[in-house]
């Protein structure tokens, strides 16, 4: 059995603290908010979903993680999306860690 991922193992724990925005929609206005520190968009994500959010991502400077499927992240976070956005700053530095250090 493959040993549980971090990056993933923090975001079921981002989301049962309440710290996490789910859907497309609301991660844009969350972006456009400034309300989140990052988003995680799913690998398999829609080109035009992919595009809309990176796009918006990086204009408000927001760092954009795309490492995982979108069944990686259902089932790290209970919630069947594929785009997240994190407002917590400590948990979105250290998530950015998991995925920088990893090299998945």
């Amino acid at each position: 059995m493959e040993k549980p991922n971090p990056f993933l193992q923090l975001l079921g724990l981002v989301r049962r603290a309440n710290q996490l925005v789910t859907g497309e929609g609301f991660v844009l206005k969350a972006i456009r908010n400034q309300s989140i520190s990052l988003v995680i968009l799913a690998s398999d994500a829609g080109p035009s979903s992919m595009k809309k959010l990176s796009d918006k991502a990086t204009f408000y400077h927001v760092d954009l993680i795309t490492a995982f499927t979108k069944e990686q992240l259902s089932q790290a976070t209970g919630m069947n999306r594929s785009a997240y956005g994190v407002k917590d700053p400590g948990f979105a530095r250290k998530l950015n860690e998991l995925v920088n250090t990893k090299g998945e």
